[in-house]
């Protein structure tokens, strides 16, 4: 058996996937600007070789599909060249959002395993609640965030809360299905073991329930806070906000920014990764001070 390696095995994969998107990238990027690029000579009178079309799409000031390096260009603008208070700012705009989806995230963990309980317990809650957490996730957010803002907003509640809640209803259920089958992960024998050491129902939920659901419940907490972000982001699409990574997608289809779009969504997926591997990190230091070798 051979050893493991980290180039070969992680490293050389990543970048060859990363490589083929690029290349694929590119070519699009040509494919899509190339018309544009060609009508607007046709409009100068101007005649212009394949290699001066490939040129020009890659220096559009609106494509339809940016280049990388617009891309790029764009973040670094906005990030680093940008007074972090500063309302043309990318890090301003994510810390707006991501305040909506550390809450929302929150209420979800506590609402999600607070279900999973209960359903694990309770055999009427099973019955009744479990096909109702199930079917309430198939109505696209996109339908139910306005409702939602404009309810709160009738009644007197705006700011954060509202997309709060609606991360929270995106990340209360991978929680719920986690840990209702983590509850339930422990064997059969093992249960009958606790029963055989008269242990009541509380007993056995901390010290054979709870930790056999680690491992579930880390695995539905990265789910969770990646669409935890995206409910955020949706969240401030209807309320017409001006502040936080979805309102800088909107006014970038307003205006036609097509590379503030592309820069708005790739910090979001940095976001996202950043918060995932937060949740990486915390499932590893649990699972080690349980005792689960990696």
């Amino acid at each position: 058996m051979t050893s493991p390696s980290l180039l070969r095995d992680r490293v050389l994969p990543v970048l060859t996937v990363i490589f083929a998107i690029l290349v694929i990238w590119h070519v699009f990027v040509v494919y899509l600007n190339a018309p544009f690029v060609r009508d607007q000579a046709a409009r100068d009178n101007e005649t212009l070789s394949f290699g001066q079309v490939v040129e020009r799409t890659f220096v559009q000031e609106r494509p339809v599909l940016p280049a990388p390096h617009q891309i790029a260009v764009e973040l670094w603008d906005t990030t680093v060249n940008k007074a972090i208070t500063s309302k043309r700012s990318l890090v301003y705009h994510a810390w707006i959002t991501l305040s909506a989806t550390l809450l929302g995230f929150a209420i979800g963990t506590v609402l999600g395993i607070l279900l999973a309980v209960g359903i694990v317990h309770n055999r009427a809650m099973d019955r009744s609640l479990m096909p109702w957490v199930i079917a309430s996730q198939t109505i696209p957010i996109l339908a139910v965030a306005p409702m939602i803002i404009v309810v709160l907003n009738a009644v007197g509640i705006s700011g954060v809360l509202p997309k709060a809640l609606i991360s929270t209803y995106l990340s209360f259920f991978p929680i719920v299905v986690g840990m209702v089958k983590g509850l339930r992960s422990p064997d059969t024998l093992l249960l009958d073991l606790m029963h055989t050491y008269n242990a009541s129902q509380t007993q056995t939920f901390w010290k054979l329930r709870w930790p056999a659901s680690m491992p579930y419940l880390f695995t539905s907490l990265k789910v969770a806070i990646a669409i935890s972000l995206v409910g955020a982001i949706v969240g401030e699409l209807p309320t017409g906000a001006v502040a936080g990574l979805g309102a800088r997608l909107l006014s970038g289809s307003y205006y036609g920014q097509t590379i503030q779009i592309w820069a708005a969504l790739f910090m979001a997926a940095g976001l996202a990764a950043v918060l995932v591997g937060i949740v990486g990190f915390a499932h590893g230091r649990v699972l080690k001070r349980m005792g689960v070798k990696p």
